[in-house]
C-alpha cells in the first residue's frame, strides 16, 4: 500500500516541520505548504510547495497539484498563522484584517479544496488554534478573534463532515517557541508565531507536535497542548473570570 499522505500549511515553521517529523517517522507522505520555502532541506517523504495561503490563484493552483499527484489525501492540517501584538487602541484596520486573511481566511479556503479529497479517503481535519481560541489574550485582540472564529469554523465544520465519515479534530497549544530568536515584531503589531516575549512556559516544538499527534491518533475533537493550555482549558470552562484574572497575572505587562 502506498504511503498515507498529509498536506501542512505553515509547513516551513518551526512546529509545521516538527509535525511533518512526526508524521513520516509513522510512515505518512507530507506535503508542505509555505510562502517561503527556501530555508527547507529535502527530507524523505517530504514535498515543499510555495504558495501565499492567503492569494486564491495560488492557493487553488497548489492544491490542484497535490490532489493531480496524490489522488488519496487523509490529513489536512491548517497550521498557517501569525500573532499580532498589542493594544486594540493602536490596532489598524489593515493589520486587524490582515490577522484574519492569514489565520482564518486562509485556512477556511484550504480546507474548501481538500473537502472532497477527505470524504473520499474518510481523512481528518486538524486545526492549529491556540489557547487564545477559546479563551482571552491580553494585547491579542486581532489574534484571539482569528483562533476563537477558527475554532468556531472547525466545530462547525465537524458536524457537517461526521456523516461522510470524516473527522475535524482542533490542537490548542499555548506558547510555543518556534520563533525566539526571530522575535522581530512588524510596525503594526504583527509577528511570527511563537516569537512573544510575553510568554509563559514555552514547549519546544517537538514536544508540542508530540501531544498533537498523540491526539489525533486518539482521535480527541480538542486538543489542549501542554500544560499551560490543558489548565487554561478547565479553568477557563469552570470560571471563566477566575481564568481572566489570571491570565491577566501573567501576561497583561508591558509586552516592551
Amino acid at each position: 500500500m502506498s504511503a498515507r499522505v498529509a498536506v501542512i500549511s505553515g509547513g516551513a515553521g518551526g512546529l509545521g516541520q516538527a509535525l511533518s517529523a512526526g508524521l513520516r517517522a509513522e510512515g505518512w507522505q507530507v506535503v508542505l505548504l509555505d510562502r517561503n520555502i527556501s530555508g527547507l532541506t529535502a527530507a524523505p517523504n517530504e514535498e515543499a510547495i510555495a504558495c501565499d495561503l492567503t492569494d486564491p490563484a495560488q492557493l487553488e493552483t497548489a492544491c490542484d497539484d497535490i490532489r493531480a499527484r496524490h489522488p488519496r489525501i487523509e490529513l489536512a492540517i491548517y497550521n498557517a498563522g501569525v500573532t499580532q501584538i498589542g493594544p486594540f487602541s493602536e490596532l489598524s484596520e489593515a493589520a486587524h484584517r490582515k490577522v484574519f486573511e492569514i489565520n482564518y481566511f486562509a485556512a477556511t479556503a484550504m480546507a474548501r479544496h481538500f473537502l472532497e479529497p477527505l470524504r473520499e479517503s474518510h481523512g481528518t481535519h486538524l486545526a492549529i488554534s491556540s489557547v487564545a481560541g477559546f479563551s482571552p489574550l491580553y494585547h491579542r485582540t486581532a489574534y484571539a478573534a482569528s483562533k476563537h472564529a477558527l475554532e468556531g469554523f472547525f466545530k462547525s465544520l465537524r458536524s457537517e463532515e461526521a456523516s461522510h465519515g470524516v473527522r475535524v479534530q482542533i490542537a490548542a497549544p499555548s506558547f510555543v517557541a518556534t520563533n525566539l530568536d526571530r522575535a522581530e515584531r512588524q510596525s503594526d503589531g504583527i509577528a511570527r508565531p511563537g516569537a512573544a516575549a510575553d510568554g509563559v512556559d514555552y514547549m519546544t516544538p517537538e514536544a508540542a507536535a508530540q501531544v498533537i499527534l498523540a491526539g489525533l491518533k486518539r482521535n480527541r475533537p480538542m486538543i489542549p497542548v501542554g500544560r499551560v493550555a490543558r489548565l487554561a482549558w478547565w479553568i477557563n470552562r469552570a470560571s471563566p473570570g477566575l481564568f481572566q484574572r489570571l491570565m491577566e497575572r501573567n501576561i497583561a505587562r508591558d509586552p516592551s
